[in-house]
């Protein structure tokens, strides 16, 4: 992980056409009288221009006239144009995102899934972002950090991401709407404070953020932290703590049996379960909350786990069917 204040272990560091211009009103009234005697059309010059230039969202000349083609009454038939107003540019935006792809049917149709990618893999080049302080409701922490990574580099930024997305595409083949904090498309964060925020806009049915401890070597297994019982500022857990405990012992069942993980062998004395009142994640929460913290990065055994491709989509399995089985138990 990690947010932690704890000191069991070190951290690692439209476009719009142009609109055609009224011609003041004695070179209309001339306009009307001459055209059964010339047969012109109604358009000038200048209108014909903008009509048939790319994009201005106007019918060529041609298409206008049914195919007919142009004009012949001689210029000096006609009164001078008023000159139109050029066309705005377009306007520039990006492209649009592709439409979500619409809810599956299944079990979890209906239900709302947040999960919360730990920390950042651009976070170490925004230290100083990282390291300024926010309200926490209890008091005020770092807005994010760097999180751990084993001893080869495999940053926990990039493993808890893989298996946000992981989980995500099984919980949407369930018929979750699932969203993520962030996708790796932000320059660092999101703040501790903002990820708890994004929970609880989306009135989620479970919120769960994914980890990886950085302890000592010998020191191994997965342990989720429960929200502690805290109120203070804007803090104020007494209505998730019990929700969240169930939430945490429903994915650390499934998480061990899916896994063959551990419990952890270093916190919540061989339990699994970890209570924390110190993380801005949990105590500024309004939705059940709980994070995981799938194995310790800096164990050798741990590591080639937390490193393997199909034991990370176990993991995820795991954690999903954990967040499954809460989410239906309280329909």
């Amino acid at each position: 992980m990690s947010y932690g204040s704890s000191s069991r272990h070190p951290r690692r560091p439209r476009r719009q056409g142009g609109l055609r211009r009224a011609r003041p009103a004695v070179a209309v009234l001339t306009a009307l009288l001459l055209a059964g005697a010339t047969g012109c059309n109604d358009s000038d010059p200048a209108d014909d221009a903008k009509a048939s230039a790319p994009g201005s969202g106007s019918p060529s000349p041609a298409a206008s006239a049914g195919g007919r083609g142009p004009a012949t009454s001689a210029p000096s038939q006609r009164p001078p144009a008023a000159k139109s107003a050029p066309a705005s540019p377009p306007e520039s935006s990006a492209p649009a995102k592709p439409p979500a792809p619409p809810a599956a049917d299944g079990p979890l149709r209906g239900k709302v899934v947040v999960i919360d990618p730990g920390h950042n893999m651009h976070n170490q080049q925004h230290t100083a972002e990282i390291d300024r302080s926010v309200d926490i409701g209890t008091g005020r922490k770092e807005c994010d950090t760097t999180g751990t990574s084993t001893n080869s580099g495999y940053a926990e930024a990039t493993f808890s991401l893989d298996v946000a997305h992981r989980i995500r595409k099984i919980l949407q083949s369930q018929g979750a709407t699932v969203t993520l904090t962030h996708d790796g498309d932000r320059p660092f964060g999101p703040c501790v404070d903002e990820r708890a925020a994004i929970g609880n806009k989306a009135h989620a049915d479970a919120a769960l953020s994914v980890h990886a401890d950085g302890a000592a070597p010998g020191q191994r297994g997965v342990h989720v932290i429960l929200p502690a019982k805290v109120k203070g500022g804007r803090a104020d857990t007494a209505p998730i703590v019990e929700p969240s405990k169930e939430l945490g012992e429903r994915v650390l069942g499934r998480f061990v049996q899916t896994t063959g993980s551990i419990p952890s062998n270093y916190i919540g004395h061989n339990t699994g379960l970890d209570v924390r009142g110190d993380l801005g994640g949990l105590n500024l929460s309004t939705v059940p909350k709980v994070f995981i913290e799938c194995g310790n990065m800096r164990d050798p055994q741990d590591a080639a786990q937390l490193t393997d491709d199909g034991w990370r989509q176990k993991a995820a399995q795991g954690i999903s069917d954990g967040i499954r089985e809460f989410v239906l138990s309280r329909s």
